[in-house]
């Protein structure tokens, strides 16, 4: 039977990889192995219980204050003893974690093929985000097939010289998002007014963003919740303490700011379906809230899905107080642009990308098969 090793770490990967489990596990032709290096051990085991999925192996990698060096060496040198044990035929990574930038380098250090969800994404600057950027142009050098959410992508793969294997397919979350929004209500967060207020949902905690432009934010968050009562702030807060404490010292207190810990993925899917916009520096949500109508404002300087931006459901605001007071008020005030905003549809994906992956990847494995069939008799 043909193994397949799925390496996950972290809540993002946990989401955009679920329907990709659960499509590889209900397969006759398949046995599967769910590996999880443990790189955010709490945040993805919230996920994997969502969708009813259990991990074969647990790397249990994470430490306090872990840094991309202790996860890159920990999670090689676990994988080389879990490829030791249970040799797959071919490894699926997802985005540009650590994890999937170390799991794709185990393999390729056993010559076990790798297929790349989400390839292709690209801002062209090496250390913006870090280390993202680079661990994503890294798998690219590794993997064997490339699975582009759009042709965006797919078009950045090309240029850098990968013809072969490239495939679009658009983006998992959208399968993962449409699996849970049917079900989904706002979540039950005291005091929070989902009928009579406007809420902001703001999600931050990219590393790009720690320090000064964090300040920045917070600040600029602080000045609109004063100024704006009509408008409820709601900040799921990031566990990593450097974001966490940082927004709990500025924006603790606040009356319509609702700081919470983080939420579960079906909680957060329904703060998005029921928000007035997203403040946010996350990929995945850029990902998400054009489904549901929901303008994005990014917290960044650049952005790897600058498809959201071309359809209209997103802009780049940076991170910039004056910036972000300016475009929040904007899109509170300026009713035609909140409806264009909204209307715009989202370019990534219609939920088929789960089943285009699968039938890619058996294509590939075949043909694998038959050539080594081949040689074989020759």
């Amino acid at each position: 039977m043909t193994l397949i090793s799925i390496v996950l770490g972290t809540r993002p990967e946990a989401i955009k990889l679920a329907p990709v489990i659960l499509k590889f596990s209900s397969s006759k032709d398949f046995d599967l192995r769910i590996i999880s290096t443990g790189q955010h051990k709490e945040m993805v085991h919230q996920i994997l219980k969502l969708f009813d999925i259990k991990p074969h192996t647990d790397l249990k990698i994470m430490s306090e204050k872990q840094t991309l060096t202790h996860i890159t060496c920990k999670t090689i040198n676990g994988l080389e003893k879990e490829f030791d044990k249970y040799y797959p035929d071919l490894v699926i990574v997802q985005g540009d974690t650590s994890t999937a930038f170390s799991a794709a380098l185990a393999a390729f250090y056993r010559n076990i093929p790798v297929a790349h969800i989400e390839a292709g994404l690209r801002t062209s600057n090496k250390i913006n985000p870090f280390p993202e950027e680079l661990n994503r142009r890294m798998i690219t050098q590794i993997a064997d097939l490339h699975f582009a959410p759009t042709k965006l992508a797919s078009d950045n793969l090309k240029k850098e010289g990968i013809q072969k294997n490239v495939y679009i397919t658009g983006n998992t979350v959208i399968d993962s998002l449409l699996k849970i929004a049917s079900s989904v209500e706002h979540p039950k967060i005291t005091n929070m007014d989902w009928e009579n207020k406007k809420i902001i949902l703001v999600t931050v905690h990219r590393r790009e963003n720690w320090g000064r432009n964090l300040e920045e934010i917070t600040f600029a968050i602080k000045d609109l919740a004063k100024k704006r009562k009509e408008v409820n702030f709601l900040i799921p807060m990031h566990k990593n303490k450097i974001v966490r404490d940082k927004i709990i010292t500025e924006l603790s207190g606040i009356s319509n700011i609702f700081l919470t810990d983080s939420l579960n993925y079906d909680e957060l899917v329904g703060a998005i379906k029921n928000c007035h916009h997203v403040l946010t520096d996350s990929g995945g949500i850029q990902e998400e809230a054009p489904t549901f109508g929901k303008p994005v404002l990014i917290l960044r300087n650049n952005t790897e899905r600058q498809e959201a931006i071309n359809s209209g459901a997103a802009k780049l605001i940076g991170t910039k107080r004056m910036n972000i007071l300016n475009e929040v008020n904007k899109i509170l005030d300026d009713t035609n642009l909140y409806n264009k905003m909204s209307k715009s549809i989202n370019p990534f994906g219609d939920g088929n990308a789960t089943e285009k992956i699968y039938n890619y990847c058996e294509k590939f494995l075949k043909e694998k098969k038959n050539f080594k069939s081949q040689n074989s008799l020759t």
